[in-house]
């Protein structure tokens, strides 16, 4: 094999292993949220890693996600944990939004996003997009809709991101977690 055969076996092979090892970096977008005033997305790493989900009034599957969202960001809150939803509705469907978070008394933090700008940035291409982040921005796992069984998955990669980052927390029951939420009579929508 001469030299030049080697250098570009070499060169493809360094190309591979920088793209794989390569991780996607979220921007540090000016957010309008849901109480009217603005915040930098990275002021919400401070604390720790984050899940940023992107969702709609309209959209049957966000709603359903939503509930376990907010399983999860009260679940890990102690530990530094976040959920930042972000709503894609339109200008006119804005007063839906308030009114639907008020009912359902979510306690993570709700962002607008009316003309798609962060959206299109954070490269969202289906409603929900659920993206998991580090402290540092970078992002350790996307998916993309929602289907029954889909929180579990989701579960699975924090547990993994909060092992990784050596976070201790104390594992979550779903199960048992979404018939508290029942009991106490909050609504749930199927």
């Amino acid at each position: 094999m001469n030299k030049f055969k080697k250098y570009k076996i070499y060169a493809l092979i360094f190309l591979i292993f920088s793209l794989i090892s390569a991780q996607e970096k979220i921007p540090n977008i000016r957010l309008k949220m849901l109480n009217g005033k603005y915040a930098k997305l990275y002021d919400f790493l401070e604390d720790g890693p984050m899940i940023i989900d992107f969702w709609a009034t309209w959209c049957e599957p966000c709603k359903k996600q939503m509930k376990y969202l907010n399983i999860f960001n009260n679940h890990f809150k102690k530990n530094g944990f976040k959920v930042l939803a972000i709503n894609t509705d339109t200008p006119k469907s804005m007063s839906k939004v308030k009114s639907y978070v008020r009912t359902k008394n979510f306690e993570f933090e709700v962002a607008v996003d009316p003309n798609s700008q962060v959206k299109k940035k954070m490269k969202v291409l289906q409603m929900p997009t659920t993206i998991l982040v580090d402290k540092t921005g970078n992002v350790r796992y996307r998916h993309q809709g929602y289907l029954p069984g889909d929180e579990h998955d989701i579960l699975k990669e924090i547990y993994s991101l909060m092992d990784d980052l050596k976070i201790d927390y104390t594992e979550l029951d779903l199960k048992t977690a979404n018939k508290k939420k029942v009991e106490k009579g909050a609504e749930v929508d199927f």
